[in-house]
């Protein structure tokens, strides 16, 4: 269980809050946005959808598909 001076600084500064009506942030701490998927994943992954397609395109066109 929490000791007694945390709860009392975390009581404070909910304490500030009452008098705001509304305009509180919805978390007291900062998030940074962080991305999903890596530069370098994002990268290798383009290098292979881009890739396969420009050889289909190449394929077909040498087997006169097209």
């Amino acid at each position: 269980m929490a000791n007694d001076q945390t709860m009392r600084i975390k009581s404070q500064i909910h304490d500030q809050n009452i008098n705001k009506r509304g305009k509180v942030a919805k978390s007291l701490t900062k998030k940074e946005e962080k991305f999903a998927v890596g530069p370098v994943l994002l990268g290798v992954f383009l290098f292979v959808v881009v890739g396969s397609a420009i050889f289909q395109m190449l394929n077909a066109a040498t087997q006169g598909d097209i």
